[in-house]
């Protein structure tokens, strides 16, 4: 066995042993390649669980918790996906496995450029890049099966649980930016919503407005 392969098996039992167990969700994460998404000096550690820095002052986040978020999202195929937060696009590459279209937003319009690349290349035909504030959401596309957010507010955003179908889910990291945050599973009701805290996690800052780059 080559050392790649045995890194991206010894990838996959790590999903398996925190928790990933979803059959759907450890299929997508085996079919894309975290090392496609980590450049330059990280590029060696793209098989390792743990968050590595990208561009723009961004992270792109640990792979279990990656899974994690996903199975959280409870993916069918049929859905329409909102991601806040595209950093390395790693994560809307595996939502282009599992749903029927995938919309993500960035405030980095160098980082929506990088991804939007890759989606190309890796022939991911079903994810639509976008620079913008994610903290509003997309009204245009709304509403949407399931939001996930790659980046911690306080709240959840008020723009972003409106713009979730009734019965959708919303998975995204709340808390201070300082301190431990709290990945909160949210699912829209027929009459409000229903939260149910999945775990500890930490993650960069919501922020509103377009980044400079």
């Amino acid at each position: 066995m080559t050392d790649l392969a045995e890194r991206k098996m010894r990838f996959l039992y790590a999903l398996r042993s925190k928790g990933v167990t979803d059959a759907r969700v450890l299929t997508a994460m085996e079919r894309v390649d975290r090392g496609a998404f980590v450049k330059g000096l990280f590029a060696e550690r793209a098989y390792e669980d743990t968050p590595l820095p990208i561009a723009c002052g961004q992270t792109i986040s640990q792979p279990s918790v990656v899974g994690l978020m996903t199975q959280a999202l409870a993916v069918s195929p049929r859905d329409k996906v909102l991601e806040v937060g595209t950093g390395s696009g790693y994560q809307a590459a595996i939502l282009s496995h599992l749903a029927r279209r995938v919309y993500t937003v960035d405030r980095h319009r160098r980082l929506v450029r990088e991804a939007e690349t890759l989606f190309s290349v890796l022939g991911l035909t079903n994810i639509t890049t976008l620079a913008g504030d994610g903290s509003h959401g997309l009204p245009d596309q709304a509403p949407f099966d399931r939001i996930i957010v790659t980046a911690a507010a306080e709240d959840p955003p008020g723009p972003l649980l409106a713009q979730l179908r009734e019965g959708g889910i919303m998975v995204l990291p709340v808390g201070q930016s300082d301190t431990v945050q709290s990945l909160i599973k949210v699912t829209r009701m027929p009459h409000g919503y229903e939260y149910e805290e999945l775990r500890p996690v930490r993650f960069v800052p919501l922020v509103e407005g377009l980044g400079q780059d």
